[in-house]
């Protein structure tokens, strides 16, 4: 069982994370860095698992590409599984790439029932592989289709109910996408299903002026807090953590951030208890 506050684990803070009084109650891993037949990857992710709960968060089984599942790549994904022994396994709900060909990207799909019919099923296989639920993560867009029969909230709720996966909820890819996109997300969040939200990122992005880029690479900026917060009062206390994967700041920084995390969870949890 993992409660309260964690990190993404990168390479610059392994060291720091090997001591003992770091205040992080569980790291999340990116699956691929550790899909490997061995070496120093692996002989840091076996240390500090030791000292660490985990979980694992891939960014390329493109749950709703057209190609078909990849099992190779699963097979890998089991053996990690494994040998983490993770409290859950998260991707994102995109397409990553076509013709065996990896884009790179995470990129979004048509909300229609021609689709939500295709992902629920590919999660199904994949569910039935892992053992477990999948939790799958929105994923900041920056063009829409005009195929679309649902919004985003509704598609993810509709295909929560129908496969039984779960949300690794991304406040700041909500914030990104409402401010690309024109849309409430404060509406967003009510239309979401509680009881299946299961994690929670939070991230800094790049403002460009007429659009957001979700870069990863800043420190999550006050309003992004403050939606986190509403979705504390909505949702309750959900296990938390700061994604970072560029412009890396010194570990004592990040754990700074993370006391901010807190505060704004703090905040909100009592609110909820306020209102209840």
């Amino acid at each position: 069982m993992i409660e309260g506050f964690g990190l993404g684990l990168r390479t610059e803070h392994y060291h720091d994370m090997d001591q003992d009084g770091v205040a992080v109650d569980w790291l999340e891993i990116i699956s691929e860095n550790f899909m490997v037949p061995g070496g120093r990857p692996l002989d840091w992710l076996d240390r500090l698992r030791a000292r660490y709960p985990m979980v694992m968060h891939g960014v390329s089984m493109s749950i709703g590409g057209s190609d078909p599942l990849d099992h190779a790549y699963l097979d890998d994904l089991v053996a990690l599984a494994d040998r983490v022994q993770p409290a859950w396994i998260s991707d994102h709900l995109c397409w990553a790439g076509i013709d065996g060909i990896n884009l790179h990207d995470l990129m979004p799909l048509p909300y229609t029932d021609e689709v939500l019919a295709h992902v629920a099923g590919r999660i199904g296989r994949v569910q039935d592989r892992l053992r477990r639920p999948l939790v799958i993560e929105n994923v900041s867009t920056y063009v829409t289709y005009n195929v679309s029969d649902l919004s985003e909230p509704q598609f993810l709720a509709a295909l929560i109910a129908r496969s039984g996966c779960e949300l690794l909820l991304d406040v700041n890819n909500i914030y990104v996408s409402a401010f690309n996109h024109g849309f409430d997300p404060l509406a967003y969040l009510d239309l979401l299903p509680a009881a299946a939200i299961r994690q929670v990122h939070l991230a800094g992005h790049s403002m460009m002026g007429s659009h957001i880029i979700d870069t990863h690479d800043a420190p999550i900026i006050g309003p992004v807090f403050e939606l986190y917060a509403q979705a504390v009062r909505r949702f309750g206390a959900v296990p938390t953590m700061i994604e970072r994967d560029d412009n890396i700041p010194p570990l004592a920084e990040l754990l700074d951030e993370l006391d901010q995390v807190r505060r704004h969870a703090a905040e909100g949890l009592a609110v909820r208890e306020a209102a209840q």
